[in-house]
């Protein structure tokens, strides 16, 4: 028998297999078999790493998993380079990579560009003139490939020395005499005579400053309408902040998760105030003291009414079909005693007020409604949503179209079982609006063969296969709608009710299951927008008109239900008290008097009841605030603040929502849009402005990876192209992510 000679390796190596071993020392990587060394390479060379060890996996010396465990590389790597080595052998770890010349920016292009550029046109003018896309241009500029004839990258940056540091900034803030970032003394002085209307921002040079990348959301807010029509209903006397400056900030401490004025005590003033080009931001009694202001003396509401307006004049397809529903907002101060509500995220009753939204079909808010008092969404739809929407919604057919075609209707509301009633479904009907809704009292479950396999797109775009079945339904005798029932795959059916007699099932089921997108809305925003929290304290007092809910009504309700749960529970220790003739006479006569004795509290307990139904219907469900007694009365929350401020977040929600529109065109993780928005919106970011060229370039910090930033790269080349100037300055935008050499490499 042939004896095995073991390989004796020298000290200090990491044995790969039992005849293969690796060492490291001074830089340099040595593969062993036994005492002699066969082949070696330095350290920071893959390429090398990438050869050999695909070679000893491809003569069978070592295992994929031995390579894995002795350098802790990633098996897909290991993988990879194995497979590389099998198409093109040991050569194909050395040869230069492929890359794509300039399909459009050739040199002839760049050459008539650049002297475009030295003319003084903007990149917006260069492309129209060349036929190209702006963006194209842009990538240009900031690539190096031209240069403006005053700057070297699209811009002229000050020196790094001129750039104020974090450092400086902070010292120079604690020492200003007006204050902590209270530098722009002259026109404070100004501002404190009346002498000033409001400060015109103005920019400094300045690195690393804070939150610097919630900046790369003004386009969107913008195009969202923030500052719009803001001067048409929104005044402040003469001082130091305007209008513009204080809804920015409002803005900005949206996008950033600054849910309170209140976080602004602990927040460096003259950091936020870099951002908005002035010296530091209000103090927190200031900034409260402009928003009761605009709150008490402007028209916040009709500011708000002409945003929605202009929404839903801009996205016409999206108010066709809308989303209502209700949203408990509870108060726990003591201040007043509100009624008391249902809130279903914490299954208790508490005190209260709800908040009725009219959202798109992808989330999108257009309105909102504030009930101090809950009548419920049917009654709520009737007096305040529909006649708004009847006036808003563009788009509507004619009286002439309605006459014409009787199957024809305005637009479409969808929500929820609360809002089901046949009554609202007819005079929905007669006002020619469809809606969509859960039947709330559905019958026996349809036969399985009625259901067909149907594919569903859903809003997000994506599709997916639902069972669908319909019926026409006669509903209570009041109106003809369409059921539609949707089998899941535990044999549940949902049923949906529609006066929508034109759309197909499929899409007709879409919509109705897209409502989740307003509870995923609300959700979004109790977490990130702190919609719920409480803007300013105080009470206002409710007409006395308001109908209320007749204390003695609910009194007598509740010792209804209560003697209603006394004789459930008792019937059911009757029906189980039965007489089996197996029994002993003992036990037989003991089972006879319980039964007696359940049967007499039975009928005591249907007495008392029958009583308290006739002294409840003799009373008002609802009556008046004046007929309220004195101990029961309460005042509403103030509502002006808190409808502004809502307001503010819901344009932040849009213009965050637009921007990740953006961001996913370069994301494999769509969903993680949000996400990284939320990371740029905290990332601090270079200021460079540059009044001779009219620019003023926001140079973004890198984030987590090379693919957040090439999606960050996309996001500021898009937001670029925009070329929106800052309000109140001549400053275009220019958003950049800070350029650094890229090392790439991996470690052996």
């Amino acid at each position: 028998m042939p004896q095995i000679q073991l390989p004796i390796f020298p000290a200090g190596v990491v044995h790969l297999t039992s005849e293969l071993a690796v060492s490291r020392k001074d830089g340099r990587i040595t593969y062993f078999n036994g005492q002699m060394p066969v082949f070696g390479h330095d350290e920071e060379d893959v390429a090398s790493f990438r050869m050999i060890t695909s070679q000893f996996y491809g003569n069978g010396t070592v295992k994929q998993s031995d390579i894995v465990r002795v350098f802790g590389v990633a098996p897909i790597t290991v993988k990879r380079a194995v497979k590389l080595y099998r198409q093109e052998g040991p050569s194909g770890f050395y040869r230069e990579p492929a890359r794509r010349g300039p399909a459009v920016m050739l040199p002839e292009v760049l050459l008539q560009a650049q002297a475009l550029l030295a003319e003084g046109l903007l990149p917006s003018q260069v492309a129209g003139r060349l036929g190209l896309k702006t963006n194209t241009v842009q990538k240009a500029l900031q690539a190096g490939r031209l240069r403006r004839p005053d700057a070297a990258q699209g811009v002229s940056p000050p020196e790094a020395s001129a750039l104020s540091t974090k450092s400086q900034r902070s010292v120079a803030d604690q020492t200003a005499e007006m204050g902590v970032g209270a530098t722009n003394t002259a026109e404070r002085v100004a501002a404190s005579l009346g002498l000033l209307q409001a400060v015109e921002p103005r920019f400094e040079a300045a690195a690393d400053v804070a939150n610097g990348g919630v900046l790369l959301a003004l386009p969107a807010l913008c195009v969202t309408g923030l500052l719009h029509r803001a001067s048409e209903f929104l005044r402040l006397p003469k001082g130091y902040y305007g209008v513009p400056s204080l809804l920015l900030l409002l803005a900005f401490l949206a996008l950033a998760r600054v849910k309170s004025f209140e976080q602004l005590r602990y927040c460096a003033p003259g950091e936020w105030g870099k951002l908005l080009g002035l010296d530091r931001v209000p103090e927190v009694r200031t900034a409260r003291r402009k928003v009761a202001h605009l709150c008490d003396h402007a028209e916040p509401m009709a500011w708000s009414a002409a945003l929605c307006a202009e929404w839903m004049k801009a996205s016409p397809e999206q108010a066709q079909i809308l989303y209502v529903d209700g949203h408990v907002r509870v108060y726990h101060g003591d201040q007043t005693s509100l009624p008391r509500h249902y809130v279903s995220r914490q299954r208790l009753c508490l005190r209260a007020t709800t908040d009725y939204w009219v959202n798109a079909m992808d989330g999108q808010p257009f309105f909102l409604v504030t009930q101090p008092v809950d009548p419920g969404l049917i009654r709520v739809l009737e007096d305040e949503i529909l006649p708004r929407l009847e006036r808003e919604v563009p788009g509507q057919a004619t009286a002439e179209e309605l006459k014409a075609d009787r199957l024809l209707h305005r637009f479409t509301v969808v929500f929820d079982r609360e809002g089901y009633s046949p009554e609202l479904l007819r005079k929905l009907r007669e006002r020619r609006i469809a809606c969509l809704t859960y039947h709330k009292h559905p019958k026996a479950p349809w036969r399985d063969e009625e259901f067909v396999e149907r594919e569903v797109t859903l809003v997000s775009g994506n599709r997916v296969s639902m069972r669908l079945a319909e019926r026409g339904t006669w509903l209570s005798g009041k109106v003809w709608v369409r059921e539609l029932r949707r089998l899941m795959e535990d044999g549940h059916q949902t049923a949906i009710l529609s006066t929508d007699y034109r759309t197909d099932l499929a899409p007709a089921a879409a919509a109705m299951f897209a409502r989740w997108s307003q509870e995923n809305f609300f959700r979004y925003m109790r977490e990130h927008y702190n919609l719920d929290r409480l803007i300013e304290y105080g009470t206002e007092e409710l007409a006395e008109t308001t109908r209320v809910i007749n204390p003695e009504y609910r009194r007598l309700g509740g010792e209804i239900r209560r003697r209603n749960t006394r004789l459930s529970r008792a019937a059911a220790l009757f029906g189980a008290l039965t007489l089996d003739g197996e029994l002993d006479s003992v036990k037989m006569e003991q089972d006879e008097q319980k039964k007696a004795s359940l049967q007499e509290e039975m009928e005591h307990l249907q007495a008392e009841i029958t009583d308290l139904k006739v002294k409840r219907k003799a009373e008002n469900k609802h009556i008046p605030m004046s007929q309220l007694p004195e101990a029961d009365r309460f005042a509403q929350l103030r509502t002006k603040s808190k409808h502004f401020i809502d307001t503010i977040k819901m344009v932040a929600y849009r213009a965050e929502t637009a921007m990740a529109h953006v961001l996913r065109e370069k994301m494999s993780r769509q969903e993680d849009a949000r996400s990284l928005l939320r990371g740029i919106y905290t990332t601090a970011a270079d200021l460079l402005p540059d009044e001779e060229a009219g620019t003023l370039t926001v140079r973004l910090h890198h984030l987590a990876n090379r693919a957040t930033a090439e999606a960050v790269r996309h996001l500021c080349a898009e937001l670029t192209a925009t070329e929106v100037v800052f309000p109140g300055t001549n400053l275009r935008l220019i958003y950049d992510l800070v350029s650094s050499p890229v090392h790439r490499g991996q470690e052996v």
